[in-house]
């Protein structure tokens, strides 16, 4: 048994750990990185890169057979769903060196590959190592999560952890989930050609603002992907595809693809030997991200109860890179926390949707919104379809909804107001270049201060004072 000694040891190579690693180690501190399965984790592997590569070749495929109203014949495209998934095969090797093992070694990381396991509260074995750290990162993530739905045994379930290695076209993908996940794969395997059934059992992207969220499914009906809401799915069987039995009747097609949800990655960590509080949610930590019961262990990205993005992962990396390293204090917060939909339109949030900043601030609440169909970029490129509103308090905004082509970015800016604090004043006063999809952001700040100007009686008064009498 190899026994070593080190600083900090991180527990998966995933965004959250790479991150903490090649920070650590540049600023001087000895890290063991242990990853049992693939390096860059998830998110690499299985999540957001392949399945924005997929949603990239959906885009192509969709703007061949839709350029009549730019005065392009619209075409049959015609979709080689293997070549497609070369596409994303490609994708993903042209971005692992940067996640590689091979790198970090060459930063001074000493890079296990093997399944750890906690054997004490100062001690983890991985392999044949014995490793002793002052410090412990859990950073495992997530992984799909498949319910006990009877049947599924006789049928092959494809997740996000399959999907993208499968070459032969579904005829008709069936997808369990109308969240986030159901809802891109459903958009991006229409576009490339099958047909696609989506299944939930509650309201599909029912975790989002449901004015907003509603432009994003018309469209996905509209392109022609079935959605059946309030649909739970009782069993399933085997009848030459896969078969789904309902309450509301029996959908049939070729391949099933699972899209409930996401499990943390806890088991096999011997949590229990290291004193570490956990649940089905993940580990118990405080705001300092530090687990409640072993003050050497910090949880960051998904298994630390939270968000499950992977952006949120890189900055809980920050947060305990500051405190670990520095011995600075730092704590997560929420509130300035952005997520996006890459549905075609896309559909962001940053901060407080409608209904709970309602609930939070009350009458206080003043709701702005400006529409994509007044923007001349998006009517110069025909992405009118779309909605901007901004939840303002006292002068501030406290949250962001966008639907709407490059939401995704749109909502960086509402990000950083509300981790910085800043005004609507501040909005306002930024000039951008015309004609951007970017002005939506700024337009919006225009329709808060707009009443405030253009209604107000004080103000025509003070204005035709100044007229009167100004030189």
């Amino acid at each position: 048994m190899q026994e070593i000694k080190t600083d900090i040891c991180i527990i998966g190579g995933g965004s959250g750990g790479l991150s903490v690693a090649a920070g650590a180690v540049q600023m001087g501190a000895r890290v063991v990185l242990i990853e049992a399965h693939l390096m860059g984790g998830d998110c690499l592997n299985f999540g957001c890169i392949p399945s924005k590569a997929l949603i990239a070749a959906g885009k192509q495929a969709y703007a061949v057979g839709h350029g009549a109203r730019y005065g392009v014949a619209d075409v049959a495209a015609q979709v080689d769903y293997a070549a497609a998934k070369d596409h994303v095969r490609q994708v993903i090797d042209t971005i692992a060196p940067v996640d590689s093992q091979e790198r970090f070694e060459g930063l001074g990381v000493h890079v296990i590959r093997a399944q750890a396991r906690f054997i004490s509260k100062t001690q983890v074995q991985a392999g044949d190592s014995l490793i002793t750290a002052r410090r412990f990162v859990v950073a495992t993530g997530s992984g799909p999560f498949v319910p006990p739905i009877p049947g599924l045994d006789t049928v092959t379930v494809h997740t996000n952890e399959t999907i993208f290695d499968l070459r032969e076209r579904p005829e008709h993908l069936i997808i369990i989930g109308g969240g986030p996940i159901g809802m891109e794969m459903a958009q991006a395997h229409l576009r490339l050609g099958c047909k696609v059934t989506v299944i939930e059992g509650a309201k599909a992207l029912g975790r989002d603002d449901p004015e907003m969220a509603a432009i994003v499914l018309d469209r996905l009906r509209a392109e022609g992907v079935t959605i059946r809401e309030g649909t739970a799915a009782e069993r399933v069987s085997a009848t030459g595809g896969v078969t789904v039995h309902t309450a509301q009747g029996d959908i049939t097609g070729s391949h099933l693809l699972m899209a409930v949800g996401r499990k943390v990655n806890v088991e096999g960590l011997g949590l229990e030997a290291a004193g570490v509080t956990h649940d089905r949610r993940g580990i118990k930590v405080g705001a300092d991200l530090r687990s409640v019961s072993n003050r050497r262990v910090y949880a960051i990205g998904d298994v630390a109860g939270g968000f499950q993005f992977t952006h949120v992962a890189g900055y809980h990396a920050g947060v305990i890179i500051r405190s670990m390293l520095l011995g600075l204090p730092s704590r997560q917060r929420h509130d300035h926390i952005p997520w996006a939909t890459y549905t075609d339109p896309e559909l962001a949030q940053v901060g407080l949707t409608e209904a709970e900043a309602r609930k939070a601030h009350g009458a206080r609440l003043e709701v702005v919104r400006y529409d994509f169909a007044h923007n001349d970029r998006a009517i110069a490129e025909g992405k009118t379809t779309g909605r901007i509103k901004v939840m303002v308090v006292k002068g501030r905004p406290v949250g962001a909804t966008i639907v709407g082509v490059q939401a995704g970015e749109l909502i960086g800016l509402w990000a950083m107001a509300i981790a910085n604090r800043l005004r609507m004043t501040a909005i306002a006063a930024t000039v951008l270049p015309y004609p951007t999809i970017g002005e939506i952001n700024k337009r919006a700040a225009g329709a808060y201060f707009s009443p405030r100007l253009f209604d107000s009686s004080m103000v025509k008064r003070v204005v035709g004072l100044v007229q009167r009498w100004l030189p």
